[in-house]
């Protein structure tokens, strides 16, 4: 047992599967250059440049207005930018997200990309089982399989005991680890959080932090975080401050998250 699984037991999450062949740590898995886009005459991001690797969790922080949100949605596929490029390098082969067309932009983002919403955004009348699934249908796999692989997932965060509760019926914390369950059900490569705890009380966001990372980490993959939260950011490996559209200069660094306190805080990283 490796020290990410021995840690990830400890906090009561189960370990993930094998999915097969990951991202090597270290190597770049997307990378964003030139980035621009604006709304009317607000400009939200000014030439953006960032790269993300594999297997590392990375804290976009700024106040609000800041653009942070906008470049979230424009690395994951969301939004086409009016100026840049977006390179993926994770799936099959590498590709300029931005030059897909809506299409192909919406298959990647199922097969490659999890997301995970400040306010969960569960669908109200579907259990949390079939919630977690939804993914798994879209994409092709049989309902059954669909069942027992969401089934799993729920269970590795701690929801054995809350699979046919509607999210009404669950605590805020409860439903945002649902959210987390149905962003990792497809063993995505990269996972993009807006603001993932902005909505829970201070111990929740805690345990669902915890949760998440713990997750994250024992699949290998990739997390991209938007927060305002220094709390949040301190769970990051490498935090990027944006400001006016722009990443501000030397804002990159690594910090110590508190899951994980061998990280350095001191110096920058270059």
């Amino acid at each position: 047992m490796n020290a990410t699984t021995t840690a990830v037991t400890a906090a009561g999450v189960t370990p993930a599967p094998d999915r097969g062949q990951a991202d090597l740590p270290g190597e770049v898995i997307m990378s964003a250059r030139g980035l621009e886009m604006s709304f009317g005459q607000t400009h939200a991001l000014r030439g953006v440049d960032l790269d993300i690797t594999a297997g590392e969790v990375l804290a976009v922080t700024g106040p609000s207005g800041s653009g942070k949100s906008t470049l979230l949605h424009v690395m994951a596929g969301v939004l086409v930018p009016d100026a840049g490029r977006v390179d993926y390098h994770g799936g099959d082969a590498s590709q300029d997200i931005a030059a897909l067309d809506e299409a192909a932009r919406s298959r990647l983002r199922l097969k490659e990309f999890g997301f995970i919403f400040q306010f969960g955004q569960l669908l109200p009348d579907l259990s949390a089982l079939d919630n977690v699934t939804i993914p798994l249908l879209l994409a092709g796999t049989p309902r059954r399989k669909a069942l027992a692989q969401a089934h799993e997932t729920l269970g590795e965060l701690g929801l054995s005991e809350h699979l046919d509760k509607r999210p009404t019926q669950l605590s805020g914390g409860q439903a945002q680890r649902a959210a987390v369950a149905r962003a990792l059900v497809t063993n995505p490569h990269l996972l993009f959080a807006d603001e993932p705890t902005g909505s829970l009380d201070s111990l929740a966001a805690e345990r669902t932090m915890e949760v998440l990372l713990n997750s994250v980490r024992s699949r290998g993959a990739g997390l991209v975080i938007i927060t305002h939260d220094a709390r949040v950011a301190a769970y990051a490996d490498r935090e990027v401050t944006v400001r006016d559209g722009r990443i501000g200069p030397g804002a990159t660094h690594t910090v110590a998250g508190p899951s994980d306190p061998q990280h350095s805080t001191t110096g920058s990283r270059s």
